[in-house]
């Protein structure tokens, strides 16, 4: 064995020591810290409260001055101005993982913080950089290949999904979410094809404001929040469609151009000429069809009654975004001035819908791979529409990840004790740099279980000793709860097999990365002629003062 590193049976010894300020000499401290450690560590700081299923909520502004109310991870690392590059590279990595799965954004962001955080530990007590990386790619092997054998359950092909989304969904509201998961079971269920094939993008979501949760409904098709303006109400044949995101009239009295105006004959050919642009902008649209327009922006009256004229149902709608969303759906753009689009979108039937007190506009096909069904959810504030909104969005991922791999692992941190036990014990019996690596990896997972029981205001010392207890004695099924460690099987708390996987993989991708990084360099900042401008005025007034 080399002598110049320490064996495996004297890291321990040295982990321990490593703590103390005096064992080693502020040299050899600086050479070993990874640059990474405190940037990811800060990040997890943040997100550590928001964990599990009593998890914190946050307030955010974001640069436009919007206030948001969330404890979902994904929204938070988006408004987060972050100036560290491991921090930036952490954060794309959890959001990779919220792309492709959905869920698990808070579980990369955390273990990849307690891993850089054991890593630094080990370098510190001396093991190499280059053996601290191969025995966390073994470790990570490891992991992987101990995952199934943790599976205990897998959803049916005729199974209803209730009891398999009900855990995922109730981490991302504030509200009771038996009801949202029956509603959110029974759309998945009914836009699934007959082969078992279940495409996401044919279940629509809309949220409106007013009534409670227990008023939410399904409605046939894709449904957008917004109210038909016109005489034209309903279009139940062969609908063309033209979206635009501009008033749907004259332009806006803030746009740059401004009519100079000197006489009240002017005012009168003004006002001819506006009424003439607006006849041939909507005659244009009639010419290629277009029977249905949906408008993100105010609607001009004298418009109104020539789209009447035409034949042409005028929508308003409320949100950007659902127009955006239906812009990708039928294949049109969102345009932002009155002009026939080139491709218009086709359905077979456009509608209003009443909601309650409040209004939609429903988008019926006839063919496959369109939206079938949409979720309309009703509440009180904005805020809690928010998060009820994006707990139907984790539903209807986590049941696409389901119809791509049925099995579910122990929740509640069950799954991430049974790795650490599995780890531990086959480092303690590993020579060399795996040993502690093992170890360290395996401490690194416990932290997420103790994440949850101190966002659940569990004495952590004694809840986590019994689960450790109920781990060691070969209970892997044992995990959080709310006042004390459950059963999860019982419980019915479950993970989906994919995106834990997936987060994983994640995981021991970045980090693996980031142990690469020896120190942070920041090139100097080229000023632009503007900024060389705006010094020279300033340092010439200096002067000048003085």
């Amino acid at each position: 064995m080399d002598t110049r590193n320490p064996s495996a049976l004297e890291l321990p010894k040295l982990l321990s020591q490593s703590t103390r300020q005096d064992t080693w000499a502020p040299r050899v401290r600086e050479k070993n810290v990874l640059s990474s450690t405190a940037a990811a560590q800060t990040l997890a700081n943040v997100i550590r409260p928001c964990y599990g299923p009593h998890g914190r909520q946050k307030l955010l502004v974001t640069a436009t001055g919007e206030t948001v109310c969330t404890g979902y991870t994904a929204a938070i690392l988006r408004v987060l101005e972050l100036e560290h590059p491991a921090a930036w590279l952490l954060r794309e990595a959890a959001q990779t993982q919220a792309e492709s799965r959905g869920d698990g954004t808070a579980f990369v962001v955390l273990l990849a913080g307690a891993l850089l955080e054991q890593a630094e530990l080990l370098l510190r007590a001396g093991l190499p950089r280059a053996q601290l990386q191969e025995a966390y790619v073994a470790a990570a092997t490891e992991v992987q290949a101990t995952l199934p054998s943790l599976v205990i359950r897998s959803l049916g092909p005729l199974e209803d999904p209730f009891w398999a989304l009900y855990s995922v969904m109730n981490t991302h509201t504030l509200f009771p979410t038996g009801f949202l998961t029956r509603l959110v079971a029974q759309a998945c269920w009914a836009t699934r094809e007959l082969d078992g094939h279940f495409n996401p993008e044919r279940l629509g979501v809309c949220t409106l404001r007013g009534a409670t949760l227990e008023d939410s409904c399904l409605l046939p098709g894709l449904a957008v929040a917004g109210k038909p303006c016109g005489q034209i109400t309903v279009v139940l044949r062969g609908a063309r469609i033209a979206l635009f995101a501009c008033p749907f009239g004259p332009a806006s009295p803030n746009a740059p151009a401004t009519a100079r105006l000197s006489s009240p004959d002017d005012l009168m050919k003004f006002r001819k000429i506006s009424e003439q642009l607006i006849e041939e902008q909507v005659s244009h649209l009639a010419a290629m069809n277009i029977n249905v327009v949906v408008v993100w922006g105010e609607i001009d009256e004298k418009a109104l009654i020539q789209a009447d004229r035409f034949g042409i149902m005028v929508i308003q709608a409320k949100s950007k975004r659902e127009v955006a969303h239906l812009s990708e759906v039928l294949g049109t753009p969102l345009l932002p001035y009155l002009l026939p689009p080139l491709v218009p979108g086709k359905c077979q039937r456009v509608y209003g819908q009443e909601v309650g007190e409040s209004l939609a506009v429903a988008f019926e096909w006839d063919c496959p791979n369109t939206p079938a069904l949409t979720l309309i959810l009703r509440g009180p504030t904005t805020e809690g529409l928010r998060g009820t909104e994006q707990a139907a969005y984790q539903g209807i991922d986590a049941y696409f990840q389901l119809c791509q791999d049925p099995r579910l692992l122990p929740g509640a941190g069950a799954t991430e004790m049974a790795l650490a036990k599995i780890l531990s014990e086959k480092g303690s019996k590993l020579d060399g740099p795996g040993g502690p690596a093992f170890l360290a990896f395996a401490q690194a997972l416990m932290s997420l279980p103790e994440a949850l029981a101190e966002n659940a205001g569990l004495a952590v010392t004694n809840v986590m000793a019994e689960m450790y207890g109920a781990h060691q004695a070969g209970n892997f099924l044992i995990g959080m709860g709310t006042e004390r460690v459950i059963d999860v099987a019982k419980e019915q708390v479950w993970d989906t097999f994919r995106a834990k996987s997936q987060g994983l993989k994640v995981v021991a991708d970045v980090v693996r990365q980031l142990l690469t990084v020896d120190e942070v360099v920041v090139a100097k900042k080229i000023p632009t002629p503007q900024e060389d401008l705006s010094s020279n005025s300033k340092k010439a007034k200096n002067t000048h003062l003085l």
